[in-house]
Formats: C-alpha cells, sequence, structure tokens
C-alpha cells in the first residue's frame, strides 16, 4: 500500500456498509459530500481496495466514523517479528512521554486561561469553555441560489440563523481525531483560538492524543520573531522548542519521521501582509515532509487565500441554546465575582429573558462567544437587559471593527486603501440602507463590490483604472467579511453577518445625514414605512439614536391620523370609543383607558391578542390595579366571546367557563339593573346534572338568541360588544392603525432623548378623531417639504 493511501478491513467494510445502508445514501450522493467527482474511490472503499488517505478519512467522516476503526492498519504483530523495529518504537514512546513531561509546565502557561473582552483577570479554560461544534460543509462554499437563502426570512421577520441551512453539525473534537490536517476556520470571536487551547490542554493532560507532543504556535509572535531573527523556518521553530527540552537532533528527526509531534497554528489571518507568503511556504513545506504528523491551523472566515492540500476545512457553527446555557452558567458562576448561588440565579435570569420577544435581535448575536460574552457584562451590571439597544449594538459593531484586534494588538493590513473606523461605519450604513430599502437580506457580490465602487469613488481616493476599482472594491469586501460584519453565506452571495446589525447600521444611515433637510426628507421616507412590520426595529433605533426624536414623533402621529381620516364609520368608531373611555371611572391616563377598550372592542375582528400590551406601554398601573369598571368590562366581553364559541361547538366545558365567566353578583351590586338582567340570562341555562345531550339539544335551540341577549344587555349597560360590521379592508386600516399607534408608544418607552412634554402632547389626541383641517395641514406640510 503507498504510504498515502488506506484501504478498509474487512471488520472496517461491514462496520461502514451497515452505516451507509442506515443513512439510505447512493455512491454518487455520498461521493458529492466528499467532494469526488466520480463514485469509483467510493466503491473502491467498500470492496477494500486502497484510496487516497484523505479521501478514505473524508468517507469515514461522512458516515459517522473512526476512520481507525475502519482501515486496515499494521499491528503488533509485524512489529515482534523485527525485534529491532520493536525496540526503536519502545524508544520513541518512551521519547515521547519523556519530552511531554518537560514541555507540560510551557503548554498550560500558553493555553490553560484565556482572556475575555472586559474581564480584568485571566480565566481558567476549563471554567469557561463549551464543546465546540463544526458545520460539514463550508458556509461559503455552498451552492445556493440566492432565493433560498432569501426564503429564510418570515413574515413576521424574525431573526434566524444563515448557517443552519442544510447544515449539519459534528463534532469538532471528531474532526480532530479523524483528520491528520485541519484547518479550522470561523468568524472573529467564535472561538478558534479557545478551541485550539483546549485541544493542547486535552493532549497535555493524556485525555486525546496522548501518544504525541504538543507544540502550540501563535503565528503572530512566530512572525514578529521570525522578522527579527531572519528565519522563517517553522521545522527550526519546532525542533529549538524540542531542543530547549533536552531532545537531541536524531530524536527530534525520528519524532518528527514518526509522526508523533501535535503542530497547533494559532491565526493564520494574524500574518503581517509582508510575512505571509513566507510563513505560508514553510507550513505548506512542513506538511508534505512531516506529513504523519497532526497539523491544525485557525483561521478568520473570508481571509484564507491559500488552501493546503491534504487539509480537510471545518468551519467552527455558531452556539446553539444548549451551548448558549452552558457559557452563560459558566460566565456568571467562574467568570463574574458572584457567589456561586447568586451566578446561577443570574444565568437562569439570563436565559429566561433572552428567550423574550423583545431580546431576539440579542438573542441572535449570542450565538457568537465574543458577543454572548459582551451581553453577560451588560446584564451582570443590572440582572437585565438594557432599553436601548442602540447602546449593545454600537459596542457589538465596535468590538468587531475595531477592539478585538486592539485588544490582542493585531494590525491588519487593508490592501490599497487605509479605511478609518469612521468611513468603515459609513461604508456598511450605505450597504445597509440601500440593501434594507429593497427588502434584500442577500446581494450577490457583483452588487456589495459596486456598492464599494460607488462610495470609494466618492471618497476620491479609488484608483481610476477600471481594473484597480474592481481591486479595491474586491480588497474592502474582503476586509468587511474578515472583520465579521459581511459573511458569504454561500458562493458569491454576501449577507450582514447578523440582520440585527443590518437593521442598525440602516437606522444609523438616517440619523447621521450632514445637514437638516437632508435628515427631514429621510425621517419622512422612514415614515412612509410606518404600517411596513419589518421596518419596526428601524423606527425603534432611529429614535434611540437621534439627538432630538421630536421631529420623527411627530410625523409618525401625524402619519397615524391619516390613516382613518375621511371615513365616516371609522370616525364613529373612534367617537364612541372616546366617550366610552370618558364614562370609566379611573385614575389612569385617559389614553391608556382608550387603548384598553380599543383592545377589547376590536379584538376578534383584528385578532389581537388580548395581554392589554398596548395600554400598559401607556400606563403600567394598569398592571395589578384594574379599576371595577375595566375588570367588570373584561369579563363580560369574556362571557360574550365564550357564548360565540359555543354556538360552534358546544360542550359541557364551555357552558362552565361561560358560566364562571359572567361576574357574580357581589361584583355587580353597585349596578342593579345589570345584575339583575345577568341573572335571568344565567337562570335559561340548562343545569350541568342533565347531561350533554341535553345541553347540546339546548343550546342548538336557544344558544343564538342566548348570545343576542347577553350582548344586547352588554351594549345597553355597559355600552360594550359592539358589532361594528367593519369591511375587510376598514378592519386592515384598523389594524396598521393600532399597530402604528403601538409603535409609537414603544418608541416614547424606548429610552430615547426627548422632553418631558413631547410625550404628554402626542399621546393626548392619540385614539381620537382628528379634526379633519389638522389632517389636511399636516399632508400640505409633508407635500411641501
Amino acid at each position: 500500500m503507498a504510504r498515502r493511501s488506506l484501504k478498509a478491513s474487512i471488520v472496517g467494510i461491514e462496520k461502514a456498509k451497515r452505516a451507509f445502508k442506515i443513512r439510505e445514501w447512493t455512491q454518487e450522493y455520498l461521493a458529492t459530500e466528499v467532494g469526488l467527482e466520480t463514485r469509483q474511490p467510493i466503491w473502491k472503499f467498500f470492496t477494500g481496495k486502497p484510496i487516497e488517505r484523505q479521501n478514505f478519512m473524508e468517507i469515514c467522516f461522512r458516515l459517522g466514523l473512526d476512520w481507525q476503526d475502519i482501515a486496515e492498519l499494521p499491528n503488533q504483530k509485524l512489529l515482534i517479528e523485527n525485534n529491532q523495529e520493536w525496540e526503536d518504537c519502545q524508544d520513541v514512546e518512551s521519547l515521547v512521554q519523556m519530552l511531554r513531561s518537560r514541555l507540560s509546565d510551557k503548554i498550560k502557561s500558553q493555553c490553560a486561561t484565556t482572556r475575555l473582552l472586559d474581564i480584568d483577570q485571566p480565566i481558567q479554560l476549563e471554567e469557561i469553555y463549551v464543546s465546540t461544534n463544526i458545520l460539514n460543509n463550508i458556509t461559503s462554499r455552498r451552492w445556493l441560489d440566492i432565493l433560498d437563502l432569501q426564503g429564510l426570512i418570515t413574515e413576521e421577520f424574525d431573526c434566524f440563523n444563515f448557517n443552519q441551512l442544510y447544515q449539519e453539525r459534528a463534532s469538532a473534537i471528531q474532526a480532530v481525531i479523524t483528520y491528520p490536517k485541519l484547518m479550522v476556520l470561523g468568524k472573529p470571536g467564535s472561538g478558534k483560538t479557545t478551541f485550539l487551547q483546549y485541544i493542547a490542554m486535552q493532549c497535555n493532560q493524556g485525555k486525546l492524543l496522548s501518544d504525541q507532543i504538543p507544540i502550540f504556535i501563535r503565528l503572530k509572535n512566530f512572525a514578529e520573531d521570525a522578522r527579527e531573527t531572519g528565519n522563517y523556518s517553522l521545522l527550526n521553530y519546532l525542533s529549538q522548542e524540542l531542543a530547549n527540552c533536552g531532545a537531541s537532533d536524531q530524536e527530534i528527526q525520528t519524532l518528527l519521521v514518526n509522526g508523533k509531534i501535535l503542530i497547533l497554528l494559532d491565526g493564520l489571518d494574524e500574518i503581517p501582509e509582508e510575512d505571509n507568503a513566507k510563513i505560508i511556504s514553510k507550513i505548506r513545506s512542513l506538511a508534505e515532509n512531516y506529513y504523519k504528523n497532526k497539523l491544525i491551523i485557525t483561521c478568520r472566515i473570508g481571509y484564507q487565500q491559500y488552501h493546503f492540500e491534504e487539509f480537510c476545512d471545518v468551519e467552527i457553527a455558531d452556539f446553539d441554546c444548549s451551548q448558549i446555557e452552558a457559557f452563560v452558567q459558566n460566565w456568571f458562576v467562574n467568570v463574574s465575582k458572584n457567589s456561586i448561588e447568586k451566578g446561577k440565579a443570574l444565568a437562569c435570569q439570563f436565559v429566561q429573558k433572552l428567550q423574550l420577544l423583545e431580546n431576539q435581535q440579542i438573542r441572535e448575536l449570542a450565538v457568537r462567544p465574543l458577543l454572548l460574552n459582551l451581553a453577560c457584562c451588560v446584564f451582570q451590571a443590572r440582572s437585565d437587559f438594557p432599553v436601548r439597544r442602540v447602546e449593545f449594538y454600537k459596542q457589538g459593531l465596535d468590538i468587531l471593527l475595531n477592539r478585538w484586534d486592539k485588544v490582542r494588538s493585531i494590525k491588519r493590513d487593508e490592501i490599497y486603501l487605509h479605511l478609518s473606523l469612521a468611513q468603515k461605519l459609513e461604508l456598511l450604513s450605505q450597504i445597509a440602507a440601500i440593501t434594507f430599502k429593497q427588502g434584500h437580506y442577500f446581494f450577490t457580490q457583483s452588487i456589495v463590490e459596486q456598492y464599494i465602487t460607488d462610495y470609494l469613488c466618492n471618497l476620491n481616493i479609488a484608483q481610476t483604472q477600471p481594473e484597480m476599482v474592481q481591486l479595491n472594491s474586491e480588497a474592502v469586501l474582503r476586509l468587511l467579511e474578515t472583520h465579521g460584519l459581511l459573511i458569504e453565506q454561500a458562493r458569491g452571495i454576501y449577507s450582514f453577518s447578523h440582520i440585527a446589525f443590518q437593521e442598525y447600521l440602516t437606522a444609523k444611515n438616517i440619523v447621521t445625514s450632514p445637514n437638516p433637510q437632508i435628515l427631514e426628507k429621510k425621517l419622512i421616507d422612514l415614515v412612509s414605512h410606518l404600517t411596513e412590520p419589518r421596518w419596526r426595529k428601524i423606527f425603534l433605533l432611529t429614535a434611540g439614536m437621534l439627538d432630538n426624536p421630536t421631529c420623527l414623533l411627530q410625523l409618525m402621529k401625524q402619519q397615524i391620523d391619516r390613516l382613518v381620516a375621511f371615513d365616516q364609520q371609522l370616525e364613529n368608531f373612534f367617537n364612541w370609543l372616546n366617550h366610552k373611555s370618558l364614562s370609566v371611572q379611573s385614575t389612569h391616563k385617559r389614553v391608556a383607558i382608550r387603548a384598553f377598550y380599543l383592545t377589547l372592542e376590536l379584538l376578534d375582528d383584528l385578532s389581537l391578542t388580548n395581554d392589554l400590551a398596548f395600554s400598559l406601554g401607556i400606563d403600567l398601573r394598569l398592571t395589578n390595579n384594574l379599576t371595577p369598571d375595566l375588570a367588570l368590562d373584561i369579563a363580560l366581553q369574556c362571557a360574550l366571546y365564550l357564548s360565540v364559541a359555543l354556538s360552534n361547538e358546544p360542550t359541557l366545558d364551555r357552558v362552565l367557563a361561560l358560566s364562571f365567566a359572567l361576574p357574580d353578583c357581589q361584583t355587580l351590586v353597585c349596578n342593579s339593573e345589570l345584575q339583575s338582567s345577568l341573572q335571568k340570562l344565567k337562570e335559561q341555562l340548562p343545569t350541568l346534572v342533565q347531561g350533554r345531550e341535553k345541553l347540546k339539544e339546548w343550546w342548538n335551540a336557544n344558544g343564538q338568541t342566548w348570545t343576542n341577549d347577553l350582548r344586547l344587555m352588554i351594549i345597553r349597560c355597559r355600552n360594550i360588544g359592539h358589532q361594528w360590521h367593519f369591511s375587510d379592508q376598514q378592519k386592515e386600516i384598523l389594524k396598521q392603525y393600532y399597530t402604528a399607534s403601538q409603535l409609537l408608544v414603544d418608541c416614547l418607552n424606548s429610552g430615547c432623548k426627548v422632553t418631558s412634554t413631547i410625550p404628554e402632547s402626542l399621546l393626548a389626541t392619540l385614539l381620537l378623531p382628528t379634526p379633519k383641517i389638522l389632517i389636511r395641514n399636516s399632508i400640505q406640510q409633508i407635500y411641501e417639504a
């Protein structure tokens, strides 16, 4: 068998066939998964014929098998037949264990601790590490159409995880065991270095690859040393490490030839540009000349420009829910200065609040350890996430674009030109604003490069020759990808790494307009999207960023009023709403009462949720302090809904629920007419002892009349429960009006910089019929603007 080929043993073939049968694959499909052009190597694999070593290992990995269990490897009998070889093997193993022992302290010094951003002291690796997963296929190398990716966006525009589309996850440790040469790719802050440190420590402790000597090298440090000495040889560097532990030249050569060195190279992307070609050449030479040694390299996605032969490329997967929980538990117990009891309590609160709908953008960012650490730091300060999300996103962007490299003294060479941090943000904001307005969360490489070209031309720093302009645009795109803000989600198709960043940058593009006239026009354009659900977060972010959001809030209020203007039936409804709110005895804000009855009255027509979030956003006192009038009207409306539902399916359980829903006599003691009418209606209901069939018969014969009588009584006594008979178009307008009004309230509650009188003045006329003259004036003002 050739030294770089392997074949399956008889037992291994049977194991492989069972795994292959379970998956119900064809040989052609397995060949595609492995990246082979034909199925011939697959056929050879299952018939016990030698195939290329890398292909053999890849087939085993795809089948979920350990290649060493499947391959036909030399056994000890062959060595025993040659006593000299066996003695040499014993000498090699003794040498390995001796050098492992001598290198142990250095590995601990390099890898036993890690630093987290904004944490004062190093953290023990084992106290924070969470098991790492990889994606079976590199995200940027998927052959997917842009329509496939765009289909990820739901109607509600929820956050989503790009990497999970058609992707299976696997254990990163298993990949280390399976592949002799591994390129570990990942976004900034995805945990590449931490994973490599973990491998080094596991090997150092004898828990993984215990027959090998781990050597951990930060390529940035190696490049700095090499530049000083003029010696870029990795082989010499490794040899010196071993020589410092007492190994002779012959012993070092023996170890390398026998593949006893675990070479861990961290940060290929951190090598300065002038050293890049030399060091890559030395890595390639070492991997080829001493191919038996296991070699693992980490590198940022988007930076890798050279593909090493015989290396398997894998990508670190984002955290899933269980990994987030494990990291958070470790963080609050081991990293923060909390007692164990308090740390566990905070971790539990963090996870619970992270699942809330209003925190879904933070949840989207928290899939990356670097940004999850930021979320933990923020949460530690106040046991909650900030109301002003603007600052959180700003910090996240600053970390990715600036701080994460800065704290590690990494200077990235920006080919052809040097963009400042402000210019990078401005460029990203323009790309975000254009693509978001178009409704594009994914865009082709040619399109995003054109946006970059346009920006560079406006800066007057791009070369005039078309070839140089193209090179500049490609270099800037690669730079933004290296920072982890733009991600290649499939071949030639890009997106922002998180929708939250695209939304934040879209809002930033609005508020950083150069003069007041342009800002006003952008705000007017923003308000034209008031009723579109996917723009909701842009409004909240914009309000949070503006130094004075009054203009935006007033424009929103004018647009809300216009939605229901010039419709007599809708005007009648709002007149009723105002009259009803004034008739209620309550210390709550009148606009909160109007919001309460708007929700209550249109609950069914508009398919609203009965959580009173709208009115609570205006007056939080409603949470635990409903006045008797409000509590009574909720009970009556609930009874009316239950009676309507009974018409569709009369059951014993529903009649029982209806009976409990009807207010009791004590509640109605101050309203004798309502008390008497309700008592008569209760007496008409069949008793439960009559059984299900009698109940069903009675309801089918009398239920509609009973429900109508209940409705008429509620309308007469409480002025609620009306049947408005809105058209479908009117219902849609009312729903838009409701959600837009709620958005205005949410903007006011978002911590935006607004004077105390503005909210009261805006809310004073909210949910009221608007005088036509005011509508006409606001339309005229916008037209003139």
